[in-house]
C-alpha cells in the first residue's frame, strides 16, 4: 500500500509528502535522511529478514547472498532520487556499526565461523551405512558423534534434516590408456587424489554444496578448490599422501581461504571417508571418489563458460582435464583406495595427537602464568639514584 499524508519525520513546518512506509511500525517517511532519523526500527526489520533467511530450515549460502542482495536493493530504492544515496546498501550499514560490532563481524569471517548462523549441513558422503570400520580401528571418530555412520539432525520443527543427495556418477568413463596416449600413467598419480579430495571436502562443507544447486556460488567454490588443491590450481606433483595432505593444509592455514567447519584436520578425516566409500564390495568402494571427481569436472566446465578468455579460464580448463584423468585412474585402480584412506587416517590421527600436546602445553603455561598471557618481567636489580 502506498503511504498517504505527510512525512512524520520532517521538521515541523517542513513536512513533505510521504513516499515510503516503515515495514515494521508503518510510520510514513519521505527520504533516506528521514528513514535514518526514524531510528533503529527499519534497520531491525531488514536485519530480521536476513536472520530469518539464515535460520530457515532451507537456508544456504546462496539464500544468504539473496537476502543480503534484497536488503541492498531495498535500501537503494529508498534513497532519494536527488542523489542523496551516497551512503546506500550494506556499505552504509557497515559505516553505522559500532567498532565493537565491526570487530565481532570480522572475527566471524576470519575464523570461518559465520557458517554457524546457518542450519547444520551434512555432506552427501555421510550416508547411513558408510564404511568407517577401518577408521574406527585407528581411533578416528566423528568429533561430534561416536556412531559409525552420522545420523540426520532433527530441525527445530522436529523434522529430520536429510543428508545431501549424492552427485550422479558419469554414464561413461574413458579408459585411462586412451587419455595417456598408450603410455603408462605416473606411479605418483595416486598421491594427487587425496590432495584434490581434501579441497573438495573443504569447499563442500564451507559452502554447503554450491557446485550443483547454487550457480551464484559456482565461481567462488571453484576458486577455493583451485587455491587449496595444488594438484589442480598450481600443477604440483606430490610424492606421498602425507605431502599431498599437508600441502593442502598449508594452503588452507595460510589464510587465503576461510578454514570452514572442518579445518585442516577434519578435511583429512573426510578424505579418508571418501576414499573408503560406502562399501568394501568391489565396484562400490570407488563410487564416492568417482562422484566427487565427476562433480568437480562438471563444475569446472560450467565455471569456465562463465569467465572471459584469460588465465582463470585456462586454469579451469586444466583442472577439469586433471579431474577427468583422476576419474579414469580411480575407476581402474580401486584397490589403491584403501591404502590411501589408511594413510589419510594416520595423518589425521597424528594431527590430532599433536593438537592435544599443544593444548596440554598451553594449559600448563596458563596455569604457571596465572592467565592467558605471561606476567610482566620483574626487575631483578634496581639502580639506586
Amino acid at each position: 500500500m502506498e503511504p498517504t499524508g505527510p512525512c512524520r519525520q520532517c521538521p515541523p513546518g517542513e513536512e513533505r509528502p510521504a513516499r515510503y512506509t516503515c515495514p515494521r511500525c508503518n510510520v510514513p517517511y519521505c527520504s533516506l535522511p528521514c528513514y535514518r532519523a526514524h531510528g533503529a526500527c527499519a534497520e531491525a526489520f531488514y536485519r530480521d529478514q536476513v536472520l530469518g533467511e539464515l535460520r530457515g530450515r532451507t537456508a544456504s549460502p546462496s539464500r544468504l547472498a539473496g537476502a543480503l542482495r534484497r536488503l541492498r536493493q531495498q535500501r537503494e530504492t529508498e534513497a532519494p532520487e536527488e542523489g542523496q544515496g551516497q551512503d546506500q546498501g550494506l556499505g552504509g550499514l557497515w559505516e553505522r556499526l559500532q567498532p565493537a560490532e565491526k570487530a565481532a563481524f570480522e572475527r566471524l569471517l576470519s575464523r570461518g565461523e559465520a557458517g554457524r548462523l546457518l542450519p547444520p549441513w551434512r555432506p552427501w558422503w555421510w550416508r547411513a551405512g558408510a564404511r568407517v570400520s577401518l577408521l574406527e580401528e585407528l581411533h578416528v571418530h566423528e568429533e561430534d558423534a561416536e556412531r559409525p555412520a552420522p545420523q540426520p539432525t532433527p530441525t527445530p520443527q522436529g523434522e529430520v534434516e536429510p543428508v545431501a543427495a549424492p552427485p550422479p556418477l558419469p554414464d561413461v568413463i574413458p579408459a585411462l590408456a586412451r587419455l595417456c596416449g598408450g603410455r603408462a600413467p605416473s606411479p605418483l598419480l595416486r598421491f594427487q587424489l587425496p590432495n584434490v579430495l581434501f579441497a573438495y571436502a573443504h569447499s563442500q562443507c564451507l559452502y554447503h554444496g554450491g557446485l550443483e544447486d547454487d550457480p551464484e556460488l559456482l565461481l567462488d567454490v571453484c576458486s577455493t578448490v583451485l587455491g587449496v588443491a595444488g594438484a589442480l590450481g598450481a600443477r604440483q606433483a606430490f610424492r606421498s599422501t602425507r605431502e599431498a595432505l599437508h600441502a593442502a593444509a598449508h594452503a588452507l592455514r595460510a589464510g587465503a581461504h576461510p578454514p570452514g567447519p572442518l579445518g585442516a584436520r577434519g578435511a583429512m578425516r573426510e578424505v579418508a571417508r571418501l576414499l573408503l566409500g560406502e562399501s568394501a564390495q568391489p565396484g562400490v568402494q570407488k563410487n564416492f571418489s568417482l562422484a566427487a571427481l565427476a562433480q568437480l569436472a562438471r563444475a569446472f566446465r560450467r565455471a569456465r563458460n562463465l569467465v572471459p578468455a584469460g588465465e582463470l579460464r585456462e586454469r579451469l580448463y586444466r583442472a577439469r582435464k586433471k579431474c577427468q584423468y583422476l576419474l579414469s585412474w580411480t575407476n581402474e585402480h580401486e584397490e589403491a583406495l584403501t591404502p590411501l584412506a589408511l594413510d589419510c587416517a594416520q595423518e589425521y590421527r597424528a594431527e590430532e595427537e599433536e593438537a592435544g600436546h599443544v593444548e596440554a602445553l598451553s594449559a600448563e603455561l596458563e596455569r604457571l602464568w596465572g592467565g592467558s598471557r605471561p606476567p610482566a618481567p620483574r626487575t631483578l636489580i634496581q639502580e639506586l639514584a
